[in-house]
Parts: C-alpha cells; sequence; structure tokens
C-alpha cells in the first residue's frame, strides 16, 4: 500500500495537458498542492484541440460531450465564477443507410423508440427495454469499476460490490456485444445501430463484452450534449479554472525522462531542464510513458502487448453549402459491419465502404463556419497504424469516402469544399504520443478489459500517478475526468 508523509509532499509534476491531467491538476491545486504540467506542444488539450481553417473552426477531435456535471463539478471545486455553458441535443444523432433508410436519435427515448418502430418495425417496447438495462449495467458497475481505483482490494469490501457481485448472472458476462443486441432485435439495421455503441471506446462489437452495452446509457438516457463554442471550450475552461488556482502550464516543454531513486519518482527532465517533485502523474499514453520515459525493468509486459484500441482517418471539409437534412451529430452506415470491423482489427487499411461519421459544430455554433456554410468534421475509423509505417491509403479512402456521401445525400459534395485538412493515424501519434495513433489506448475486445487496463498508479514506482484515456477507467471525455478523480481520491490532501 502507497502512503505518504503530507507534511513533506508539496509539489506535483504532470506530463500532458489533455483534460485527464487538467482535471488532475486542478483537483490536487484546490488539495493544497503546487502544480505545474508540462506540454510537448504549444497548445493544451491533447487530442481535444481546435483547429482553424480561413473562416472555419474545427473540434479536433471528440465530438460527444456526455456527463457534463463532471466538469460543472470541477468548476465548484476551485470555486471559479467563471461557469462552463453548453445546451442538451434534442436530436442527438441522424443515421443513414445505404437503401435509403433514414432515423433520429432523440433525447427523449420514448420518441427514439416509435422512431425506430416506424423506420425499422421494432416494437417500441423492446427498444425501451434495451436502453433501461443499458441503466441498469450502469448503475451496477459505475461506482465499482468507473468511480474508484479497482486496484485496490479496500475499495470492494462495501454493500455496493457486493450488490454487483449478486448481479452478475444479469450483466451477460459471457455474450459479445453483438449477440446481445442480435437476441434483442430483429431488424440488423437496429442491431447495427446499437453496435455502434462500441467505436465509443475504439473496439470490435462482434468481440467487446455485451456489458459494453452500457453506453448507450449515458447518451439516450442522460443526454448528449454541446458547449456553447465547441468542445474545445472544455479545454479553455478547464485551463482557465487551472490558472485561476496557480496551475503553471509550460509549453512547447518536452518530457524526456522521469527520474527514479529507489524505485520513488523525484522529477523529471525536459528538453529544456532538470524539474524535481514530490508526485509525478502521467498524462500520456502508457506505451510511450514505459518505452520512452522510464527504465525497460519497469515495463508490464503483458499491458502493453494488449490488442490496441482502433484509429481514426478524419477530414477537416469548410463546405460552402448547407445540408438541411444533416444535424450535428451524423452516421453514414456501412453496408456491412462485420466485415468492416474485420478489417479494423485483422488487416492494416479500412474497409472500402466505411461507416461514416460527421461532425457539424456549426448547427449551433454559429460562429465555426460563414453564414450558408458549414465545417465538417468527416471521421472514418481506422486500424492503429501497429508498424509505425507510412500511410498509403489516404488517396483510396477519401475517394470512398466522397462516393458514399455522394450517394447517401444525393449531392457532390467536391464542389463545395473549400478548406480541407487532414489527421491520420500517423498524426495522431505525432501530436498526442498515443501508440499508433490508437484513440482508447487498449481496446475492450475482452470480457476482462476492465480489470486489464493499467491502474491510476504503479506498484513499481512510488510517487508516479497515471490518468487519462489508456488507463483505468478508459477513453472518452467523461472516464478521462474519471481517472482524474480516482487519482485525486488516493493522493492525501496536503492542506494542514
Amino acid at each position: 500500500m502507497l502512503t505518504f508523509n503530507v507534511n513533506i509532499i508539496k509539489t506535483v509534476n504532470i506530463i500532458g495537458s489533455g483534460i485527464g491531467g487538467l482535471a488532475t491538476a486542478i483537483r490536487l491545486a484546490v488539495k493544497g498542492y503546487s502544480v505545474t504540467i508540462f506540454e510537448k506542444n504549444s497548445y493544451p488539450g491533447g487530442k481535444l484541440s481546435e483547429l482553424v481553417l480561413g473562416k472555419y473552426r474545427f473540434d479536433k477531435g471528440p465530438s460527444l460531450l456526455t456527463l457534463p456535471q463532471l466538469i460543472d463539478e470541477l468548476t465548484h471545486l476551485s470555486g471559479s465564477k467563471n461557469k462552463f455553458k453548453y445546451q442538451q441535443l434534442n436530436t442527438i444523432t441522424h443515421y443513414f443507410f445505404e437503401d435509403g433508410t433514414q432515423l433520429k436519435a432523440k433525447k427523449d427515448i420514448h420518441e427514439f423508440a416509435k422512431e425506430i418502430n416506424l423506420k425499422l418495425n421494432e416494437p417500441e417496447s423492446t427498444v425501451i427495454k434495451h436502453i433501461e438495462k443499458s441503466s441498469f449495467y450502469y448503475n451496477i458497475i459505475a461506482d465499482i469499476f468507473l468511480k474508484q481505483s479497482i486496484s485496490k482490494p479496500k475499495n470492494f469490501l462495501n454493500k455496493r460490490t457486493l450488490k454487483g457481485i449478486l448481479n452478475i448472472p444479469k450483466l451477460a458476462l459471457f455474450s459479445t456485444m453483438h449477440q446481445q443486441n442480435s437476441s434483442a432485435f430483429k431488424n440488423p439495421k437496429t442491431v447495427q445501430l446499437f453496435n455502434r455503441y462500441a467505436t465509443y471506446n475504439g473496439s470490435n462489437p462482434y468481440k467487446a463484452p455485451a456489458l459494453l452495452n452500457v453506453i448507450p446509457h449515458l447518451e439516450l438516457n442522460l443526454g448528449a450534449y454541446l458547449p456553447e463554442n465547441g468542445m474545445h471550450q472544455i479545454t479553455t475552461h478547464l485551463v482557465d479554472l487551472a490558472k485561476e488556482l496557480g496551475v503553471q502550464i509550460k509549453y512547447n516543454e518536452t518530457v524526456e525522462e522521469i527520474t527514479i531513486e529507489k524505485n520513488r519518482a523525484t522529477g523529471l527532465i525536459s528538453n529544456t531542464n532538470k524539474y524535481e517533485s514530490d508526485l509525478t502523474i502521467s498524462d500520456v499514453d502508457i506505451n510511450f510513458l514505459y518505452k520512452k520515459l522510464l527504465p525497460q525493468k519497469y515495463t508490464p509486459i503483458k499491458t502493453l502487448a494488449q490488442e490496441k484500441s482502433s484509429s481514426a482517418y478524419v477530414f477537416y471539409w469548410g463546405i460552402k453549402k448547407e445540408f438541411n437534412e444533416l444535424g450535428v451529430h451524423n452516421v453514414l452506415f456501412s453496408n456491412n459491419y462485420a466485415e468492416e470491423f474485420s478489417c479494423l482489427f485483422e488487416t492494416d487499411e479500412p474497409y472500402f465502404d466505411p461507416t461514416i461519421y460527421i461532425n457539424i459544430t456549426s448547427k449551433k455554433c454559429r460562429n465555426d463556419a460563414p453564414i450558408g456554410s458549414e465545417n465538417w468534421f468527416v471521421m472514418v475509423n481506422v486500424p492503429h497504424n501497429k508498424f509505425q509505417k507510412e500511410i498509403k491509403y489516404a488517396d483510396e479512402l477519401r475517394k470512398n469516402v466522397i462516393s458514399k456521401i455522394n450517394r447517401i445525400l444525393n449531392t457532390h459534395i467536391e464542389q463545395y469544399i473549400e478548406e480541407e485538412a487532414i489527421l491520420d493515424p500517423f498524426g495522431i501519434e505525432l501530436q498526442t504520443a498515443s501508440f499508433g495513433g490508437s484513440l482508447y489506448g487498449n481496446s475492450s475486445n475482452n470480457k476482462f478489459s476492465a480489470f486489464l487496463r493499467h491502474a491510476n498508479f504503479s506498484n513499481k514506482i512510488k510517487g508516479l500517478y497515471l490518468v487519462g484515456g489508456s488507463v483505468h477507467p478508459g477513453g472518452g471525455i467523461p472516464l478521462c475526468l474519471l481517472s482524474a478523480k480516482i487519482v485525486s481520491d488516493i493522493i492525501p490532501n496536503n492542506n494542514n
């Protein structure tokens, strides 16, 4: 068990200014620590940064906000008067299929169930029951697996854990997402729609455990939100809170080594200086942490060898036209989902008919594009770049994406592309140090995946803690914020 003398722990160095690192900085500053964040880029946020092309603004990475109360909690803790402003989306996602079928996921699950009944002929009661099951899963596992360290035995000696154990037979631990969804619905399109949630943590619904059907609960029951000024507002808000608390952020400062003495982290060495600290917190991918910043003897070989999550190929397009049939979130489905996921995890190239996700924040944030235009964030899931090689499928992928958009939306999108930039797995790794550009660290294509993620602290190095998407409890904005809360709960208060 890790123990500390509260009277001598004063300083904290955090590597990386992703939202996990920023949230940890806020929580520890509130606890009385002197916190410094080291960021290799000239900007904060990691994947949650922004891009400006001409008159268009884009969120570079995550595009969906759930559980905004986790950000509200940080605002409250900090005592700041700078409130985080956001709105709930009435229509969450617009779905499009190749045969012309279209439907909208409304925030009211009963309206959504009626839509699925109307378009896909599924009984409304079946849809409601499935979404309620997602809620049941969340209520059982959230306190046990998401909001606390699962690497500390004492956390399992309580009534919540007993409740979870008693409900294990109801958690479908030995079924996959696809198996559960296929048994629940009769229309393959409905199955595909709910299988899609596996991509929220870069996994394969044909292999991932059915327990991942907990994900729809966050979106369909608790709501999907958009910050007033786009997703990058999350980063700017957290940076503001951190600065108000006295947190220092050193940009363009690349950490090259974590210094270790007698199996304790004592500080770090950057490209410009050496900095001592009482605690060190890593908000970088665990592959980068162990392969670049720590001596080889500490490397958890089995953890790093686990299957990685998928990556993404993103086109940022300034579109000089408005498409009324599209919303903030749009999905154009592949005709063969099973084959698409087979390509994602068993080959080095994406499927020729990929599912396309289009995010358009200018639908709600009018300043993100000129009047009469839209900012399209067009994303396709692709394999992570495990061999660290040049991306050679770019031209073919762009051709396939444009062809599919033209087909489904009955348009000629090329003539409306006014600005363009791309982000591929190689670029994702370069900018965020995510191995091969994998978006969520290790995948969840294993029924024991929740227990196989790296803990939020090191068993071998005292004073070293880990946050972010590649460690417990997982990837995505809510889980990264929860990782910060877990670490903060482990570390004692420094106010005397």
